[in-house]
């Protein structure tokens, strides 16, 4: 029987200055999918604790957030972010938007369904007087945005042509 020559797993010595920077690397590569959804989920809970204390953080528990990990396809980069569902069509959106000028600064969306049926309307949120006054607003239709015709109003889906009569 002949021995087949197999080359070693690793072709370096576990205390080489190669293996200690192929450590530093690989602990340099960022975090996690599942790290980036714990982050998000996290983040998004204290900043609802800290800006909304008196609105989102008395019926919003922190395990209400799922979180999401960034998405990177060169076309619509998007950062770690997590959502939380209202109810009635209602959904909290928080993402930190992070630029080289600021920073990392917490962004929520309040993401609101329209009259017409057939789109969505985000809403930027900046302090918790913006949602009680947005909240506001959005009562006398049961948590619905009045749809107007102004172009991208809700982003509205235009229903899908008849096919043979069906659709």
């Amino acid at each position: 029987m002949t021995e087949i020559l197999a080359l070693p797993t690793r072709p370096y010595a576990a205390d080489s200055p190669l293996a200690y920077l192929l450590d530093m690397a690989a602990e340099a590569a960022g975090p996690t999918e599942e790290e980036q959804r714990d982050d998000a989920e996290t983040t998004a809970a204290h900043h609802v604790y800290t800006a909304y204390p008196h609105s989102l953080a008395q019926v919003i528990e922190a395990m209400d957030w799922p979180g999401y990990p960034a998405k990177r396809d060169g076309v619509c980069d998007l950062e770690p972010s997590a959502v939380v569902w209202l109810d009635g069509g209602l959904w909290l959106h928080h993402t930190l938007h992070i630029s080289e000028a600021d920073g990392a600064r917490d962004a929520l969306t309040l993401i609101v369904p329209c009259t017409c049926g057939r789109g969505y309307v985000d809403i930027q949120l900046d302090t918790e007087d913006t949602l009680l006054e947005i909240l506001a607003e959005l009562r006398p239709t049961h948590g619905r945005s009045q749809h107007t015709d102004t172009p991208l109003d809700c982003r509205s889906v235009p229903p899908l042509p008849r096919l043979s009569g069906r659709r």
